[in-house]
């Protein structure tokens, strides 16, 4: 496949979650969803053009978001899972079993979730008040919830790769091999 075409495909990629990262900070409530979206088009990358040319769009996008997002909150949350774990599930689905796949996962989005609140604390200045509620501070309840919202992405997500791997997949192989 001719390489200008890669290029211009992960950067127009790029330039696609770039604008979302952007929006973060004019749409409210886009802390969350919007580095969800961004990071879909990136699975797109490692199906047609592998997981080399998908690290190269995150980090991209990274860079980028770290520069233009005004939700610094979002763009930790696109960085440090998001965005990888768009490119990291291929690898975790390769696993023969089913258990270890499920283990990889959650121990990733923990992770992940674990060090999006110590950064945001330390490193953006995130109020610990803010995740207090009622004078209760629940933290290990929001990532006892956000690990039933992330099995819900999960699954959706991989959803989303099997349409695709079965609709758009063959017209663009064509496509893109053709030229």
């Amino acid at each position: 496949m001719n390489r200008s075409i890669r290029i211009t495909v992960c950067s127009m990629v790029a330039a696609v979650d770039a604008v979302l990262m952007f929006l973060t900070g004019v749409i409210p409530g886009g802390t969350l969803v919007l580095p969800a979206l961004a990071g879909l088009p990136l699975i797109m990358v490692v199906i047609e053009f592998g997981k080399a040319w998908a690290w190269m769009a995150y980090l991209v996008v990274s860079l980028l978001s770290a520069l233009i997002a005004a939700d610094k909150d979002a763009v930790l949350f696109f960085i440090l899972f998001f965005g990888s774990y768009s490119i990291l599930k291929a690898e975790i689905e390769k696993r023969p079993s089913r258990a270890v796949r499920i283990l990889l996962k959650l121990v990733f989005f923990n992770a992940a979730a674990i060090a999006s609140f110590y950064l945001g604390i330390y490193l953006l200045g995130v109020p610990q008040e803010s995740f207090t509620v009622f004078g209760v501070y629940l933290p290990w309840l929001y990532l006892l919830l956000g690990n039933i919202v992330f099995i819900i992405y999960d699954y959706a997500v991989s959803l989303l790769i099997a349409e695709y791997c079965r609709k758009i997949h063959p017209r663009l192989k064509k496509w893109l091999h053709n030229r």
